[in-house]
């Protein structure tokens, strides 16, 4: 099993220039100070924060924007648009009834970027 993933995590996508940070509603609290998320914790703008600039030609303002400027790559500020739940979720635990979101979770974008976990927001300490 990965690291359960919390509030303040930070994710990257794989067409996003810069990383963001997973919001995790109070809700999910499960005896700690840090909500923990499930694999519903995939709301775009609510809990998944935009990634900068995207560079999907998938996206239709990065397409249009590409477009006129003749072919050349434009990227244009990210939304995310994330339907589907993370997966694979923790298949172990679970949080608000739904699986914890582990550190080798991923979630589509629909504009065809792939988000994963770059920090899972907690560690662990290991005492020799």
């Amino acid at each position: 099993m990965g690291q359960l993933v919390c509030q303040g995590a930070m994710l990257q996508c794989s067409f996003g220039a810069a990383p963001s940070t997973l919001n995790v509603l109070p809700a999910n609290r499960v005896l700690t100070s840090t909500p923990i998320a499930n694999i519903m914790d995939n709301k775009p703008m609510m809990n998944i924060l935009p990634f900068g600039m995207c560079q999907s030609l998938a996206n239709p303002t990065v397409a249009s924007a590409t477009a006129a400027a003749f072919g050349a790559l434009t990227p244009m500020p990210c939304i995310p648009v994330t339907a589907a739940p993370w997966a694979p979720g923790s298949p172990t635990v679970l949080v608000s009834n739904f699986p914890a979101l582990n550190n080798s979770s991923k979630c589509m974008c629909n504009w065809g970027g792939v988000i994963q976990v770059a920090m899972p927001g907690q560690f662990t300490i290991q005492v020799p």
